[in-house]
């Protein structure tokens, strides 16, 4: 499944750490649908339970966007 890491602006300006996961072009051209998953408080988006789920989903046609909120993992300002 292909997997792509993207920045995309927070709404103060700060780059957010994504993952952009879509399922296997071979079986899925385009994909079925899309799903954004958000984590816990104060967890981050390689959290295992979120990367499994993705997985799960790409399998299953679905293209999942995972990401860090602000100062969380790699995502960048401050976690205030």
């Amino acid at each position: 499944m292909p997997t792509q890491r993207v920045a995309i602006p927070g709404a103060l300006g700060h780059p957010l750490a994504d993952q952009l996961e879509r399922p296997d072009p071979a079986a899925f051209p385009e994909p079925l649908a899309w799903a954004l998953l958000a984590h816990c408080y104060t967890c981050g988006k390689d959290l295992k339970s979120l990367v499994r789920l993705a997985r799960a989903l790409t399998e299953r046609g679905v293209a999942v966007l995972r990401f860090d909120f602000t100062g969380i993992g790699e995502s960048g300002g401050a976690f205030e």
